[in-house]
Protein backbone atom coordinates (compact mmCIF):
# COMPACT_ATOMS: atom_id res chain seq x y z
CA UNK A 1 0.00 0.00 0.00
CA UNK A 2 1.46 3.31 -1.26
CA UNK A 3 1.58 5.89 1.89
CA UNK A 4 2.99 9.31 1.72
CA UNK A 5 3.39 10.98 5.15
CA UNK A 6 4.43 14.72 6.06
CA UNK A 7 5.74 15.79 8.88
CA UNK A 8 7.23 18.81 10.80
CA UNK A 9 5.14 21.63 10.29
CA UNK A 10 4.53 23.96 12.86
CA UNK A 11 4.41 27.44 14.12
CA UNK A 12 7.65 29.41 13.64
CA UNK A 13 8.09 33.82 13.49
CA UNK A 14 9.38 35.12 10.41
CA UNK A 15 12.76 34.51 10.21
CA UNK A 16 12.53 30.68 11.75
CA UNK A 17 13.62 27.78 10.81
CA UNK A 18 11.86 24.08 10.25
CA UNK A 19 12.32 21.07 8.61
CA UNK A 20 9.61 18.90 6.79
CA UNK A 21 10.39 15.29 6.33
CA UNK A 22 8.23 13.14 3.92
CA UNK A 23 8.38 9.32 4.74
CA UNK A 24 7.19 7.16 2.07
CA UNK A 25 6.62 3.68 2.06
CA UNK A 26 4.95 1.12 -0.25
CA UNK A 27 6.57 2.52 -3.35
CA UNK A 28 10.93 2.52 -4.16
CA UNK A 29 11.69 5.93 -3.43
CA UNK A 30 14.72 6.01 -5.35
CA UNK A 31 12.95 5.03 -8.47
CA UNK A 32 11.10 8.58 -8.44
CA UNK A 33 11.81 12.58 -8.46
CA UNK A 34 10.15 13.33 -5.26
CA UNK A 35 8.66 17.03 -5.10
CA UNK A 36 7.45 19.39 -2.86
CA UNK A 37 4.31 21.59 -3.13
CA UNK A 38 2.27 23.82 -0.99
CA UNK A 39 -0.78 25.47 -0.97
CA UNK A 40 -2.16 28.87 0.61
CA UNK A 41 -5.49 29.33 1.70
CA UNK A 42 -7.37 30.84 -1.14
CA UNK A 43 -4.58 30.08 -3.80
CA UNK A 44 -3.42 27.14 -6.18
CA UNK A 45 -0.79 24.45 -5.27
CA UNK A 46 2.43 25.57 -6.16
CA UNK A 47 5.59 23.54 -6.59
CA UNK A 48 8.36 24.44 -4.20
CA UNK A 49 10.98 21.95 -4.86
CA UNK A 50 12.25 18.74 -6.23
CA UNK A 51 14.67 16.15 -5.64
CA UNK A 52 15.72 13.74 -8.28
CA UNK A 53 15.87 10.09 -8.36
CA UNK A 54 19.76 9.24 -8.98
CA UNK A 55 21.10 12.09 -10.77
CA UNK A 56 21.17 14.35 -8.07
CA UNK A 57 19.04 17.22 -9.80
CA UNK A 58 16.99 19.61 -8.23
CA UNK A 59 14.72 22.27 -8.15
CA UNK A 60 13.66 25.19 -6.59
CA UNK A 61 11.00 27.84 -7.03
CA UNK A 62 12.10 31.34 -7.23
CA UNK A 63 10.34 32.20 -4.10
CA UNK A 64 12.42 29.96 -1.65
CA UNK A 65 15.70 29.54 -4.05
CA UNK A 66 18.47 30.37 -1.22
CA UNK A 67 16.19 29.88 1.70
CA UNK A 68 15.13 26.05 1.12
CA UNK A 69 17.06 23.44 0.78
CA UNK A 70 15.61 19.23 -0.16
CA UNK A 71 17.63 16.33 0.47
CA UNK A 72 16.57 13.03 0.35
CA UNK A 73 17.50 9.54 2.18
CA UNK A 74 16.54 6.27 -0.16
CA UNK A 75 17.71 3.74 2.11
CA UNK A 76 15.66 5.40 4.99
CA UNK A 77 12.60 6.14 2.49
CA UNK A 78 12.82 9.84 3.47
CA UNK A 79 12.82 12.84 1.62
CA UNK A 80 13.61 16.44 3.84
CA UNK A 81 12.73 19.61 3.04
CA UNK A 82 15.19 22.43 5.13
CA UNK A 83 13.40 25.71 5.44
CA UNK A 84 15.52 28.80 6.49
CA UNK A 85 14.64 32.39 7.00
CA UNK A 86 11.54 31.54 6.62
CA UNK A 87 8.27 34.54 5.90
CA UNK A 88 4.89 35.27 6.70
CA UNK A 89 4.38 34.03 2.65
CA UNK A 90 5.82 30.85 3.87
CA UNK A 91 2.72 29.99 5.34
CA UNK A 92 1.08 27.31 3.50
CA UNK A 93 0.07 23.53 3.91
CA UNK A 94 3.06 21.56 2.27
CA UNK A 95 3.00 18.26 0.37
CA UNK A 96 5.53 15.70 -1.13
CA UNK A 97 4.35 13.70 -3.88
CA UNK A 98 6.13 11.81 -6.50
CA UNK A 99 6.57 12.31 -9.66
CA UNK A 100 5.73 9.01 -12.05
CA UNK A 101 6.95 10.43 -15.39
CA UNK A 102 10.35 11.73 -14.26
CA UNK A 103 13.07 10.51 -12.80
CA UNK A 104 14.93 14.00 -12.44
CA UNK A 105 13.94 17.20 -11.59
CA UNK A 106 16.18 18.95 -14.56
CA UNK A 107 12.84 19.46 -16.78
CA UNK A 108 11.52 21.58 -14.00
CA UNK A 109 13.72 24.78 -14.86
CA UNK A 110 13.54 24.35 -18.53
CA UNK A 111 9.76 24.27 -18.35
CA UNK A 112 9.12 27.10 -16.00
CA UNK A 113 8.37 25.15 -12.64
CA UNK A 114 6.65 21.57 -11.59
CA UNK A 115 4.33 20.19 -13.33
CA UNK A 116 1.14 19.61 -10.77
CA UNK A 117 -0.32 16.63 -12.88
CA UNK A 118 2.79 14.59 -13.15
CA UNK A 119 3.05 13.93 -9.94
CA UNK A 120 1.25 11.60 -7.23
CA UNK A 121 0.83 9.74 -3.92
CA UNK A 122 -0.12 13.05 -2.27
CA UNK A 123 0.13 12.60 1.65
CA UNK A 124 -2.36 14.86 3.87
CA UNK A 125 0.26 17.53 4.36
CA UNK A 126 1.96 19.62 7.29
CA UNK A 127 0.79 22.85 8.18
CA UNK A 128 2.98 25.64 7.71
CA UNK A 129 2.47 29.14 9.50
CA UNK A 130 5.02 31.91 9.94
CA UNK A 131 3.57 34.65 11.81
CA UNK A 132 4.81 36.93 14.74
Amino acid sequence: QVQVVESGGGLVQPGGSLRLSCDASGFTLGDYAIGWFRQAPGKEREGVSCSGAGDGSTYYADSVKGRFTVSRDNVQSMVYLQMNSLKAEDTAVYYCAANLMRRSCAAAQSMGGMIRHEYAYWGQGTQVTVSS
